[in-house]
Order: C-alpha cells, then structure tokens, then sequence
C-alpha cells in the first residue's frame, strides 16, 4: 500500500530503501493500522522527537515548556481507494489520544506542498505554527509546514 501511495502521491518523497525500517524508525512509540474489509487501508505512527524535527522545537518554544513534552505524528498515508471515508481523522485520533495518554502534545510537519494533508490537519483544528525550510540532506531542501494538535 505505501508503494502505491508513493506512485500516485509521492508520498514518501524519497522512497526508502527499506520501507519496513522506515516505518518503525528508532524513535517510534507507537503505530496503527486502519483496515477495511480485512485489508490495511491506513497507517500512522506516534514518535519522539528527534534530530531535525522542526515541529516540537517550535511548540515548546511557543509554549514555554520543554521539547521532550512533544510527540511526533508521522508516517500518515490512506490508500487511495480508502480515502474520503473518514480514515485519516480516525487514525489521527487515536494517535492524539496515545500522545495523550503519555502527557505528551502532539505536532507534525507536513511537506508545503501536500494540501489535503494540510487540510485535514486544518479541519481537525490543528494550529500552524510556522512554515520553513527544511535540509533533509546536503542536496534537498524542503519548505515544511509545521502544526500543533488543539490544547
């Protein structure tokens, strides 16, 4: 399902060597899966924050507390054909309520150029906090928003 993502979304903008690892990336601390008549048509994960993530630094920067006080949502991909059912808000959901559960806050960044994301993240009420560029290697610079889950 990732790969089909990819070809019709782009999403990962860089496909992985490994998708496996990259969806269980050394941070994780959490993941779901959403299924639809007994195939996974979604995926997310809750993450600590890490070297580079933007979003916690600038949330906790926001809210006078420390970074280690974010969770990072990430890895949200619906299968194209699951999509407008409601499923990313669901998978969204539990995430916030896991980060919640931990005391934690959650946040993300999402590419500038993806707006259904951005969108969805908007009809949830997430806040903006800001929108930079981003150095995902010594080549490729990306311009990111950055959101802040609802108090």
């Amino acid at each position: 399902m990732l790969a089909e993502v990819h070809d019709g979304d782009g999403y990962p903008v860089n496909w992985p060597d490994r998708p496996s690892e990259w969806l269980t990336q050394p941070s994780l601390l959490a993941a779901w899966v959403a299924e639809l008549d007994g195939h996974v048509v979604g995926h997310i994960g809750l993450s600590r924050s890490g070297a580079g993530d933007v979003a916690p630094a600038l949330w906790s920067h926001r809210e006078g507390v420390p970074v280690e006080s974010a969770a990072v949502i990430s890895r949200l991909f619906v299968s194209p054909a699951a999509r407008g059912r409601g499923i990313g808000a669901l998978l969204m959901a539990r995430a916030v309520q896991d980060a919640q559960e931990r005391a934690l806050h959650p946040v993300l960044d999402v590419l500038a150029s993806d707006t259904s994301a951005a969108a969805l993240y908007e009809r949830l009420d997430w806040s903006l906090l800001a929108t930079v560029d981003q150095q995902w290697s010594p080549t490729q610079t990306v311009t990111v928003n950055c959101y802040a889950a609802p108090a």
